[in-house]
């Protein structure tokens, strides 16, 4: 394991270490500390940024290949990426050398695949994606989600202080018993934020901001629902894939998923109206992405717009 990085403090890891592996009643107090603490953070947002990004997307599926080639799309000329995915890979998982990366020779088979630790080391990013391993609560208590984004977000300050760093919020399998909408609507406040990130920001100066992609998601079901349909899409179904024989993928989005989620992360890292972007985009291969339709992509742009607006964690004014 390698060492935290030097700016950790000595009480911020105290404080940490104490979180993750005490019980509930110490993290009850955590997370009013921490939520406190936030708040102030977050209060002020960030200025938008000057011009392209060069963004690292660190993850798994939730990421894949096409989302980023797609918000690349949005931002237009300029914008740079690069990745290290894998199947199912939490923070740890990618950081711990001795710990095998399911699926890792074949996700980064590509050009836009650089070494995490080598790209991050080097200070060359704008911005740092980082992407949590589903189920959130499995991350949590089996891989130290908390202790890994803060080591992640630690070594990206240390060699480029003026890095942003973001939490891309996901989701869980649609098929889950406490309620699809339900679990979205419970589980930023109480894990992303509570469990993951108000820890590792108690472990390190680097400010942590987020990318509500689960908010987004869950915000435009709802006007579909509402609506009876927006432009083709009937149900949150109809931004998933489906497997090999038919039946439903429970977790990956499709390419209307992944324009959605774009959206979200262009609207986050650039500070921009997302409303009036195109719809037709390409795949990371260069194939056309199925395009959602133009009154849809009107409805994800509106939705996504609102979600940013309301969520002062992700660094963007109101």
């Amino acid at each position: 394991m390698e060492p935290v990085s030097r700016r950790f403090a000595l009480t911020g890891l105290t404080l940490l270490t104490l979180s993750l592996g005490a019980g509930a009643a110490y993290m009850t107090r955590g997370r009013r500390h921490g939520a406190a603490e936030a708040e102030a953070l977050y209060a002020e947002p960030l200025s938008p940024p000057a011009g392209a990004l060069d963004v690292y997307h660190l993850g798994h599926s939730l990421v894949g290949r096409d989302m980023p080639a797609m918000l690349a799309q949005l931002a237009g000329p300029g914008h740079g990426y690069h990745t290290q995915l894998g199947w199912g890979t939490s923070l740890r998982d990618h950081w711990e050398p001795e710990v095998p990366i399911n699926g890792f020779a074949e996700e980064n088979a590509h050009d836009r695949f650089r070494p995490a630790k080598e790209a991050l080391r080097s200070g060359d990013y704008d911005a740092l994606v980082l992407t949590e391993m589903v189920e959130i609560r499995d991350a949590i208590r089996y891989h130290d989600s908390a202790e890994y984004l803060a080591r992640w977000a630690g070594l990206a300050w240390d060699a480029n202080p003026g890095t942003r760093i973001y939490l891309y919020e996901t989701w869980h399998h649609t098929d889950d018993g406490n309620g699809w909408l339900a679990r979205i609507d419970r589980d930023l406040r109480k894990f992303w934020q509570g469990r993951v990130k108000y820890p590792a920001l108690a472990a390190t100066d680097a400010p942590i901001h987020l990318i509500p992609a689960g908010q987004v998601m869950a915000a435009f079901v709802r006007e579909v629902e509402a609506a009876g349909g927006i432009g083709g899409i009937t149900s949150l179904h109809d931004l998933f894939t489906r497997r090999a024989d038919g039946t439903p993928d429970t977790i990956h989005f499709n390419d209307l998923g992944a324009y959605l989620v774009a959206l979200t992360h262009y609207a986050v890292l650039y500070h921009r109206d997302p409303r009036g972007l195109p719809h037709a985009l390409n795949r990371a291969d260069g194939s056309a992405a199925t395009a959602p339709s133009a009154e849809a992509a009107k409805a994800m742009q509106k939705v996504v717009r609102e979600v940013v607006a309301r969520h002062p964690e992700t660094g963007v004014a109101a």
